[in-house]
């Protein structure tokens, strides 16, 4: 893994709402949560999530699959 990849995964993971977001992605394993589900669990409004959801998806932590119309997040583990 290069330096540079690692240092913007760990500043993605140091605010706590996308850490409690990537542990709730991890625990689920390889079935991921639909973004509902995390929606609700986390207590927080669609746009924050979303927000959040891009900053980890953009740093390679976390990828997504549309299932009909749901949105599934998964934590990428590589």
């Amino acid at each position: 893994m290069k330096l540079e990849q690692a240092a913007k995964q760990l500043e993605a993971l140091g605010n706590p709402t996308r850490l409690n977001l990537y542990r709730a992605l991890v625990r689920a394993g390889e079935a991921g949560r639909p973004v509902g589900y995390l929606q609700e669990t986390l207590g927080i409004a669609a746009s924050t999530l979303s927000h959040h959801l891009h900053r980890l998806i953009l740093t390679g932590l976390v990828t997504q699959e549309r299932q009909a119309t749901t949105l599934i997040c998964r934590a990428n583990y590589p």
